[in-house]
């Protein structure tokens, strides 16, 4: 998966033009129906506009499950062998 991280990113978030092309709908409110359809979590702005990450962007496109990546199992170092 090394390569999905090593694209350059332009910006963190998508494109208004990027997220007609993804829902098929320049309207937000129809935007808003396609991501709640398939699963995608996003956020609105102050305008109502749908707000979607890049990397999770990729993720999905890609057919990988970003919740995976997130809230999982927590990790601790072993420190039973350290003196």
């Amino acid at each position: 998966m090394g390569p999905v991280f090593e694209m350059p990113i332009s910006s963190e978030t998508l494109s208004a033009e990027e997220l007609v092309t993804i829902t098929g709908g320049a309207r937000k409110r129809d935007q808003v129906a396609w991501l709640d359809a398939n699963r995608w979590v996003y956020y609105t702005n102050r305008a109502g506009e749908p707000v979607v990450g890049r990397l999770y962007a990729r993720l999905k496109l890609a057919g990988i499950n970003p919740s995976k990546f997130a809230g999982g199992e927590q990790w601790s170092p072993d420190l039973g062998n350290v003196r």
